[in-house]
């Protein structure tokens, strides 16, 4: 962590001062806000703790809900997510906290007795080591804590207003006069002595996380389309004794009697049953839903014959029906007119993207949605960048989710589908290990747009792929030693980051092209460190550097290397010098992720995915694409 630039620090060091809308912050809801974060499940949380790190943007997150949720229908945390989380300071936390899956059993019918079933096969969960993060199942709850807590402490002092729900919202017409607030928002209070009570507020920006029902997507006139759900599934998680050797491992169970995905839950005794319930008639008026918990058991008992389960206690039960539909897009934009006006208006999750449990998406993917658009709104409020920016959530977001819709509905087909009909008795297994790096949330490649190049430079950094989240690999930190995993790094406080990674000259070499690179990003006006610092800033309080040398540790130290990459900061312009690296020579990182011995720059965006691969003498091109995605200084800050 990096901590005392300001003066000495002897309390927690992940409390950071308040500053701005966090100073004094409102203990009602305001009239008038920059941003509205309607819901507070994943989506709506992870964009609060984004927007707490930009106190300058008045962000407040309502939940109809009169308390912090207990019991969440969401476990499973990809491998993606738990990367996130340590850009938000709480990955080892839940790491400690969560069930860690290592290995999957697949469970079929014995040949020589199909009424039972038995293990036909145990592949590891992470067969390639797509990421250095485990696979976790930690209850929703325990999530939207740590990141309530992430954005308490942060400057912004960001907390749900519980007892508040969303009613309706217009937007300003274009021919209305300019306002930065132009969305009037009807909210209702559900708790406490105003309960019942409506009033009207003023938003800049309105984000729905608002679950499925959404009533933020109804009122911009989204609609949801796609596959009618036509298989039923209860879900359960209790406390039970069994017989059954797996039942401390995830397995996908299929049997004469039906199917089972089974996961084990953080804690060591719960666990979590889909149990098939097997076809919904068209008829049915969703009859199924009102189907008993012990009718639940009972059917889970009859699949995993000759096992059995003695079930304890029950933590909590559904029934759900498998259906997969998606908006068209998740702004109130027109997408098909570009001069249609910026949108005011997002919805996230569930909200515009819906599909089944079983290949443990949802949390993971509204997530992803959430810190997607709350970067890009604290960078637009911010005055950072024009509101062209914010075209790009729907864009990105909306092909993602379709992508993830097509792979669910395969997965939760196969699921469904009795042994004897698939290809082979392998074909699940199989299907499971070859796509292990969609579900674990790694496939997401955004497309060219102002915040994505193109791939003209990508052969200089193969192991980077534009569009693509960054995948950290280790190095070894100058001026103390450590061995640091590179993308660990970064915080989720809202900077762009450059990494340099340099040519085969030394740092003391006058002929290196890093040395030239330095020089122009420390002075020259087109360089974005210089074109878009505000007056008192640090320099790298919008892009943080780093460099990586080819070198060993032993081979140079830092006040060999350009200025630029140890910056003054803080009240006392300390020397920042731990963003110098070297190669390890037993794990080289320049051989590990494909990088050119030529060298390269890797611009990253706040959100971990690459944005753009550079040579390194391509200042001209650099300081290009910066100019397509911030706006000059002397740009007024609005919303």
């Amino acid at each position: 962590m990096h901590f005392h630039q300001n003066g000495y620090v002897s309390a927690d060091p992940r409390i950071e001062e308040a500053a701005g809308y966090g100073i004094d912050r409102d203990q009602d809801l305001p009239d008038e806000v920059d941003v509205l974060i309607v819901g507070s499940g994943p989506a709506g949380m992870i964009a609060a703790a984004q927007l707490s790190q930009y106190p300058g943007v008045r962000t407040r997150m309502i939940e109809k809900r009169d308390s912090r949720l207990v019991i969440g229908q969401a476990d499973g945390i990809q491998a993606r997510s738990v990367e996130t989380f340590q850009a938000f300071g709480f990955a080892e936390e839940i790491m400690r906290e969560g069930y860690h899956i290592t290995e999957m059993s697949f469970w079929n019918p014995d040949p020589d007795n199909p009424e039972h079933i038995i293990r036909t096969g145990r592949p590891k969960d992470d067969e390639h080591g797509i990421s250095e993060f485990p696979h976790l199942i930690v209850n929703q709850a325990r999530v939207l804590d740590y990141f309530a807590q992430f954005a308490v402490q942060s400057p912004g002092r960001i907390t749900p207003d519980y007892g508040i729900e969303f009613v309706d919202l217009v937007v300003d017409s274009p021919e209305a006069p300019a306002t930065d607030h132009p969305v009037s928002v009807t909210v209702r209070y559900t708790a406490g002595e105003r309960a019942g009570e409506e009033r009207t507020i003023r938003a800049g920006y309105v984000v729905g996380c608002d679950g499925a029902r959404s009533k933020v997507r109804s009122s911009i006139g989204r609609k949801m389309t796609g596959d009618q759900a036509n298989h039923a599934w209860g879900v359960m998680d209790v406390l039970a004794n069994s017989d059954f050797p797996d039942i401390r491992t995830k397995c996908a169970i299929s049997s004469k009697h039906g199917n089972i995905l089974h996961i084990p839950r953080e804690g060591g005794h719960l666990f979590r049953m889909y149990v098939d319930l097997g076809e919904v008639p068209e008829d049915d008026a969703r009859r199924v839903r009102q189907t008993s918990i012990d009718k639940i058991i009972s059917r889970a008992n009859a699949i995993i014959a000759p096992y059995s389960l003695d079930v304890k206690n029950v933590a909590w039960h559904s029934v759900y029906e498998v259906g997969h539909r998606l908006t068209d897009a998740f702004d109130d934009t027109d997408e098909t007119d570009p001069a249609s006006p910026c949108p005011r208006v997002f919805i996230t999750g569930d909200a515009c993207h819906t599909h089944s449990a079983k290949a443990g998406q949802g949390m993971n993917v509204s997530m992803q949605d959430g810190f997607n658009i709350a970067w890009k709104l604290g960078q637009v409020i911010s005055g950072r960048s024009s509101t062209e920016l914010l075209r790009t959530y729907s864009a990105e977001r909306q092909v993602t989710a379709k992508n993830l819709i097509d792979f669910d509905k395969e997965w939760s087909t196969l699921m469904a589908t009795p042994q004897e009909e698939l290809p082979d008795k392998t074909y699940l297994e199989e299907f499971y290990v070859k796509t292990a790096e969609f579900p674990a949330g790694f496939m997401t490649e955004y497309t060219e747009s102002m915040i994505t190049t193109s791939t003209r430079h990508q052969a200089l950094a193969t192991g980077f792929p534009i569009g693509k989240r960054f995948k950290s690999a280790r190095v070894q930190r100058s001026c103390d030693a450590n061995f640091i995993h590179l993308g660990h790094e970064a915080r989720a406080d809202g900077r762009w980051r450059v990494y340099v990674f340099a040519d085969r000259a030394a740092p003391t070499a006058d002929a290196s092209k890093v040395e030239a690179l330095a020089s122009w990003l420390e002075s020259d006006p087109g360089s974005p460190l210089v074109a878009y610092r505000r007056e008192g800033e640090d320099l790298d309080a919008l892009i943080e550097l780093s460099v990586i040398y080819q070198q060993e540790h032993t081979e140079f130290s830092f006040p060999d290397v350009p200025t630029v990459f140890r910056p003054h900061v803080g009240a006392f312009g300390l020397e920042y010098v731990e963003k110098i690296y070297a190669s390890l020579p037993d794990d080289d990182i320049f051989a590990a992720r494909g990088i050119s011995r030529e060298g390269a720059v890797v611009v990253v965006r706040p959100d971990q995915y690459v944005s753009g691969v550079f040579p390194l003498d391509a200042h001209s091109e650099i300081a290009d694409f910066f100019a397509g995605v911030f706006e000059p200084v002397n740009r007024a800050v609005s919303g």
